[in-house]
């Protein structure tokens, strides 16, 4: 409610509206004034006062009528209206409230009762006015809190259909959009090749079902431990998977997780292999982990790009993997001398590894130290 508050005062006899307008406007309220109903309606409409004292006994149109009008229009705000009428018969008093009317005061008017019933009214106004601001406040807060609410589910869809094609460290790192993870950038990273062996043999004998019911198997037991141990999935290669540490996502720790997964999978694998063998399929596991720079960011073309990286220390994962026997684990000597203190490793041997000119030191990796 404003501050003065606005009271209309509507009576046909002028000499009334001069004493009740003194004696309100000494109170500190705002007076306008109307001579008849129809005046009274359009001060209504154009005003909008806080409170109406409306004379029932005038030309045009009556007080009551004056009252059935306003509030058969649903627009206006609540608008209290007190009677000033001389009739003083129970049946004219109970017409004007069932007209729309809140209060009445009798003539001659009793000036404080007049006063006291419009101070009533007014904190009646003030109240309802009062309510519909929290109404509207809590309607908005609402608006609000669903528009949130459906940000967030799109914001969830977004990284659930993320996640389905790139690990969840790069979907965040795409979404939260500090720095675009997809251009191309260098960092040290330890990369883990794995491969199943005995695949080629193993698929052209069996059944596309039975086969695609390997990798699922393979898939989700190597896919668990990838995402418990925090790495990057950089692509499925039908029977083998490339992981990097330390990327999109810095991490202190990066050669201590790979290795840390790649012990898990080789235990995980060995339980795997033993039913596999029982249903006739030969087939076995190999793994490698190298240290070392790449070259990482998105790879491909509009409409289908891929998170890869690219360095020698991809084809040294990827071919110490080649070399490690059956449930082999061969990290470079880099990788060993970085998680020495946690795990136990081979003598490191020289190995000749194609596409490399000169051997390689690398380790084969035995178990954790306890």
């Amino acid at each position: 409610m404003r501050t003065p508050a606005r009271i209309l005062v509507v009576d046909d006899n002028p000499t009334n509206i001069k004493i009740v307008q003194t004696r309100l406007a000494g109170e500190g309220y705002e007076i306008v004034t109307a001579a008849d109903g129809e005046q009274a309606l359009a001060a209504a409409l154009e005003l909008t006062p806080d409170l109406i004292l409306l004379d029932v006994m005038m030309p045009k149109l009556d007080g009551f009528e004056v009252c059935r009008r306003l509030r058969a229009t649903p627009d206006l705000p609540l608008m209290p209206v007190i009677l000033l009428t001389a009739m003083t018969d129970a049946k004219d008093v109970i017409a004007g409230l069932e007209a729309g009317a809140d209060e009445y005061v009798t003539k001659p008017i009793d000036h404080r009762a007049l006063v006291a019933r419009v101070r009533s009214m007014l904190r009646l106004k003030d109240a309802h006015d009062r309510a519909e601001q929290l109404a509207t406040e809590v309607r908005q807060w609402n608006a609000q809190l669903e528009e949130r609410v459906a940000q967030q589910v799109a914001e969830l869809e977004r990284v659930g259909r993320l996640r389905r094609f790139f690990s969840p460290q790069l979907a965040e790192a795409i979404l939260n959009g500090t720095e675009d993870p997809l251009q191309s950038h260098r960092r040290n990273i330890t990369v883990v090749f794995c491969d199943l062996r005995g695949f080629t043999a193993f698929s052209e004998l069996a059944e596309p079902e039975e086969v695609m019911g390997v990798l699922r198997e393979y898939h989700a037991a190597t896919g668990e431990l990838i995402l418990r141990h925090e790495g990057t999935l950089e692509r499925f290669t039908g029977d083998g998977m490339m992981v990097f540490f330390n990327d999109p996502v810095p991490m202190p720790d990066a050669c201590e997780r790979a290795v840390r997964m790649a012990l898990a999978m080789r235990e995980r694998l060995g339980d795997m292999i033993g039913r596999w063998s029982s249903r006739g399929y030969e087939l076995n596991h190999g793994i490698g982990i190298a240290q070392g720079y790449a070259t990482l960011g998105a790879i491909g073309f509009e409409g289908r790009w891929d998170y890869g990286a690219i360095g020698t220390v991809t084809n040294l994962a990827a071919r110490l993997c080649a070399e490690a026997g059956p449930d082999d684990i061969l990290v470079s000597q880099r990788v060993a001398a970085t998680v020495a203190e946690i795990v136990e490793t081979d003598a490191p041997e020289a190995l000749s590894l194609r596409g490399f000119h000169r051997p390689v030191q690398a380790c084969r990796l035995r178990r954790l130290k306890s």
